[in-house]
């Protein structure tokens, strides 16, 4: 592991895996990695590994098309520091049930913490702001006493339970942008108030997942300039199926998988600082305006 305290380390791209003497682990982030996971596994039976054992998120909807080239593992602790030596988890679970979400699915609505986490600063835990606010503060005094700052909360708080006394525990340790989502319309009142409570925050420290794709092209586009509006930055996730074993996007409503692209490099780019989105040309080298007859 390279660097210092305060890096936040790299990612692996979707796949990490190692060898323990005759065992080879792999632990995949997305089920479209799993086609490479399948040849890595291959890679290794033919240096004479005798056992490939898979597991991680791209594993848990595709167990019948990983177990024809691994066995399917439990968790083993500690394994996202193998996609990023930064990174750290103190809880898995997330009570929210969202229908396009794996965690629910994969670590279940209850919480389960891990009060002895190594203190690292990337932070990966599902919902911070849905944990009890003793555990909340447990991890906070760990960042404290560690003298670690927390340079990325990854997955953020969710702006149903994220209030002032959440913000208020956060804020010595949170180095990083304040991280939420905004996935569906029905959130909006809750963004609202997420976005009050952080209005002294800058705008670059305020960065909001938005969807895209799973609802008509109007409602997400009204999501992603309601975020912009409030000061935030959004971040453009199309829609992608818990299964695919191709990273391309569902084509849902009036969207289509041109559309979903342009969409998403406009906001993913900060394109929206520079010129509506009527108005922006992916085919041209710099987006145009166009002039009106």
């Amino acid at each position: 592991m390279t660097g210092t305290s305060l890096d936040k380390g790299e990612w692996v791209r979707g796949i990490a895996h190692w060898r323990d003497a005759d065992t080879a682990y792999l632990s995949v982030a997305f089920t479209w990695r799993l086609p490479e996971a399948r040849r890595v596994a291959e890679y290794y039976r033919a240096i004479g590994v005798k056992r490939v054992i898979a597991g991680g998120p791209g594993v848990f909807t595709q167990r019948k098309y990983v177990a024809e080239f691994a066995e399917i593992g439990d968790r083993i602790p500690d394994a996202i520091a193998r996609h990023n030596p930064f990174a750290t988890r103190a809880s898995y679970g997330c009570p929210v049930g969202c229908w396009f979400c794996i965690v629910p699915k994969m670590d279940g609505k209850a919480f389960t913490f891990l009060p002895d986490f190594p203190v690292r600063p990337v932070l990966c835990d599902d919902n911070l702001s849905a944990l009890p606010a003793d555990y909340q503060q447990h991890i906070v005094n760990r960042y404290v006493r560690a003298g670690v700052p927390l340079l990325d909360a990854n997955s953020g708080f969710e702006p149903a339970t994220f209030d002032e006394e959440v913000f208020a525990r956060w804020r010595p340790v949170l180095k990083g942008p304040w991280r939420f989502g905004f996935d569906e319309t029905t959130e909006g009142e809750a963004v609202a108030r997420a976005f009050r409570i952080l209005k002294d925050i800058s705008p670059r420290k305020k960065q909001v997942y938005t969807m895209i794709g799973h609802e008509p092209f109007d409602v997400c586009m009204d999501r992603i300039q309601r975020v912009i509006g409030a000061g935030g930055e959004p971040y453009a996730q199309p829609f992608i199926k818990l299964n695919a074993l191709v990273k391309e996007p569902a084509v849902r409503h009036d969207w289509t998988p041109l559309l979903l692209r342009q969409v998403q490099r406009w906001v993913n780019r900060r394109l929206w600082r520079k010129v509506p989105f009527a108005d922006y040309d992916a085919s041209a080298k710099t987006s145009r305006l166009r002039i009106a007859a």
